[in-house]
């Protein structure tokens, strides 16, 4: 983007998210790079691609911020990080940043084995869940996924009762107790604003 001061890299599951903030907000000086949302099927993977993104794009803005809690990286997401003094959204997954944390740290504790859906996962839920982890191919392979999990909780960022029809039905297909919590777009932006507003000027 012409102009832009502070580059946003991103989680491709993000990206709806993001640049709806760009545009409501007026961030003109936001430029946003997504990387793939698969590579939340091997997290491993995702603190050498951010640092790809980081070199790539580190001399044009004056300022970067990743779109990206730990995500399963086990640290070395902030390990990387902090060679480039960049800073991310706080957690350890990306749904408490999507819940708020207080909401978040209470579904958690209310119920331990929840899995979690927003809207990007719901809508894509049969590329990234069922062929990405292979159960259209393996079905038996739900017990290892899933056998430990008890509820999915749909975090939605938008009101739609057909988006939250279709997450009732993935919880279904996995044999989990459905649960809907409309978050918004507050939580997302909350993080995200803080860094942005700053480079702003």
């Amino acid at each position: 983007m012409a102009n832009a001061t502070v580059l946003i890299i991103a989680c491709g599951a993000l990206a709806k998210e993001i640049v709806t903030l760009q545009r409501l907000n007026g961030w003109s000086h936001v430029a946003v790079q997504c990387l793939p949302a698969e590579l939340h099927n091997r997290p491993e993977k995702i603190p050498a691609a951010v640092r790809d993104m980081i070199e790539r794009h580190k001399n044009a803005y004056a300022s970067l911020f990743v779109a990206y809690a730990d995500c399963g990286t086990g640290g070395r997401l902030d390990e990387v990080l902090a060679e480039y003094d960049v800073a991310r959204l706080p957690g350890a997954h990306c749904y408490e940043f999507y819940a708020g944390t207080e909401q978040f740290a209470a579904l958690s504790a209310d119920e331990p084995a929840s899995f979690y859906l927003t809207d990007f996962l719901t809508r894509h839920f049969e590329r990234l869940v069922r062929e990405g982890l292979g159960l259209d191919r393996h079905p038996e392979l739900m017990a290892t996924y899933f056998g430990n999990y008890r509820r999915l909780v749909y975090l939605s960022q938008s009101e739609s009762a057909q988006l939250e029809e279709a997450a009732r039905g993935h919880a279904e297909y996995l044999g989990l107790e459905f649960e809907h919590r409309h978050t918004g777009l507050a939580p997302v932006g909350l993080n995200i604003t803080e860094h942005v507003v700053k480079w702003q000027n």
